[in-house]
């Protein structure tokens, strides 16, 4: 990657170069946003790239499907569709992940500070605001890591500025340690419990019957691997069915529920509407 940046009309040869070194490009159009699908392929009715997460099936000649659309073949490069849109493109986009490379983007001084003191020096491109920061390997794309930084990689694309300066490092784990999220805060909600059936005393000769009951349910969701909206509703209609009338349901119990639900991704909300819907599929 070593042509310097473009002016308007004049794209074609960088893109050719860029493709020719295994960089996969696409042109951009005013605003720094990919030209717009083709009729044939709008609302995805080509059948390929679905909202742009894979590059799917679709053969459509035009630069459609944004970063999708980023190839290294030079016979579409320099095909006409493509000759026409590199006419009237603003800028030569490419696709860092299919490149194996990652770029941090640096949008502002305060993030540009913070990279020099925190990542790794590597290759680093001026760009309108702040800096590109570009590592070899590839990771998953994700927006605003932090103030003012975005990482660019698979499923993106970034605008190529020139070559920049410096020796370009292989990804660091600080860098791959940015998009990843801790579990989220379980939030506590109000749980309302059946009114307590008969004279209030629990038909179970023990109180390890239930504590059996709450272990198993704890189990049934922490080891969902799919489907957790139905595990939970699940989960919760079965408690419901055994304990919920007989009084030995109490709120500490059911918080456990929750609690276990929410650490595997469900919100304060959707538990609290999978609790009300099981209790009135039971008539409670």
């Amino acid at each position: 990657m070593t042509q310097p940046t473009d002016i308007r009309g004049e794209h074609l040869p960088t893109a050719l170069s860029l493709a020719a070194s295994g960089v996969p490009v696409l042109p951009l159009r005013v605003g720094k946003v990919p030209f717009g699908n083709c009729r044939s392929c709008a609302n995805n009715a080509c059948g390929g790239r679905p909202n742009m997460k894979t590059p799917g099936p679709c053969t459509c000649p035009t630069p459609c499907h944004g970063w999708a659309a980023a190839t290294t073949d030079p016979s579409i490069i320099n095909s006409g569709t493509w000759r026409r849109a590199w006419s009237q493109a603003s800028a030569v986009a490419y696709h860092p992940g299919g490149a194996w490379l990652t770029v941090v983007d640096l949008d502002d001084a305060d993030a540009i500070t913070w990279a020099r003191k925190t990542l790794p020096a590597t290759q680093t491109v001026p760009t309108t605001r702040g800096e590109h920061w570009i590592y070899q390997g590839a990771m998953p794309s994700a927006n605003a890591v932090r103030p003012g930084a975005d990482i660019k990689s698979t499923m993106a694309y970034a605008r190529w500025l020139g070559p920049g300066t410096g020796t370009r490092t292989a990804l660091p784990d600080v860098v791959r340690a940015l998009i990843v999220k801790g579990p989220a805060p379980v939030r506590p909600v109000a749980i309302a419990l059946p009114a307590r059936g008969g004279n209030g005393q629990c038909p179970h000769r023990t109180p390890t019957y239930l504590e059996r009951g709450l272990a198993m349910a704890e189990t049934r969701i922490t080891q969902a691997r799919s489907a957790i909206h139905a595990t939970v509703y699940r989960t919760f209609l079965a408690v419901l069915s055994v304990h919920g009338r007989c009084g030995c349901l109490t709120e500490d119990h059911a918080a456990r529920l929750f609690t276990v639900a929410q650490a595997k991704g469900e919100s304060a909300r959707h538990c609290a509407d999978a609790w009300a819907n099981a209790r009135t599929a039971l008539g409670m």
